[in-house]
């Protein structure tokens, strides 16, 4: 009975997912890192150390090293997204981070007013994000990532116009002991693209796209090797109830070193490895490979590597 309900719910969660994955801002709901991708992204309770404060700007505040990641994801359809994040603790009791992410198409082929082909043309979308938190007690931090986000989408090979905006996130983390961690996230509270076409189109003007806002609520639970993390996802678009998002992830590890991972989340069903070695010092590298695949069929391949110090 309980596998006949997940069943059934993951497709309703597809069925309505239709309605908002084509939204603004997409890219920051796909996954970002090899290892929340293999584990279906389900991190707000979850420590991600290629990008600490992604999925939980306030687990910055808990740091108690420096953290340098970077991760890149091969998509079909000629499309990538890549990301590099810096985080480090701030003394006493803060922490800060700063961020970069890029998406986009490639090799999209461009035609003139008569169809015949032009030169090659490509879109690219940016995030330059800003995280800061702080521990308002030893158990519990809050954390707020401000973004600043570019759209750039070509019309033709001569015109091209850009979106930009800016957006929040907000997140809320309890440790409440060595194997369980709560945390709350407001995700693209506000976030938007501001576009102005008048150069392109005669009857053109400035309008908004809202991104989608997600209140996603998640734990993790961690013992002699086995980690298993999930969160619940609830989309709006600010006013109404949107959609539904499960996503649930688990990881084991071996020999403290070789970690084995599957999930389930953002529409998508993923596997990865990840691997744990000493660069300068004991185990500060970490590189991890995932493999996803979406609801249409679509595959992608994610690597990342996350350095501390």
């Amino acid at each position: 009975m309980k596998i006949k309900f997940f069943i059934f719910l993951c497709l309703i969660t597809l069925t309505r997912g239709q309605d908002w994955a084509g939204q603004s801002g997409g890219f920051l709901r796909m996954g970002m890192s090899a290892r929340s991708i293999a584990m279906g992204g389900g991190f707000t309770a979850e420590l991600d150390h290629s990008f600490v404060p992604f999925h939980n700007p306030a687990w910055t505040a808990f740091l108690t090293k420096k953290y340098l990641g970077s991760s890149y994801t091969n998509l079909s359809l000629d499309r990538r997204l890549a990301a590099t994040s810096l985080s480090a603790f701030l003394p006493p009791t803060a922490g800060v981070g700063i961020s970069w992410i890029n998406a986009g198409v490639t090799d999209i082929q461009g035609r003139t007013n008569s169809g015949e082909k032009s030169s090659i043309m490509q879109t690219s979308e940016n995030t330059i994000m800003v995280t800061f938190a702080q521990r308002i007690q030893p158990w519990l931090s809050v954390g707020a990532n401000f973004k600043i986000l570019k759209y750039d989408l070509p019309i033709t090979n001569s015109d091209q116009i850009s979106g930009s905006g800016i957006g929040f996130d907000l997140g809320f983390l309890i440790k409440s002991g060595d194997y369980i961690t709560l945390g709350f996230v407001v995700q693209d509270f506000t976030s938007n693209y501001q576009w102005d076409t008048n150069a392109i189109f005669t009857q053109g003007g400035p309008y908004k796209d809202d991104f989608p806002t997600i209140y996603r609520l998640g734990s993790r639970f961690n013992n002699k090797g086995l980690k298993v993390i999930g969160d619940l996802g609830f989309i709006t678009n600010h006013n109404d109830y949107i959609g539904f998002l499960p996503r649930l992830g688990v990881e084991y590890g071996l020999l403290d070193k070789y970690y084995f991972r599957g999930g389930y989340g953002n529409g998508k069903t993923a596997f990865g490895v990840g691997y744990q070695y000493s660069l300068f010092k004991e185990n500060d590298s970490n590189i991890d490979y995932a493999f996803s695949l979406d609801w249409a069929v679509q595959s992608g391949h994610t690597i990342s590597y996350a350095f501390n110090f």
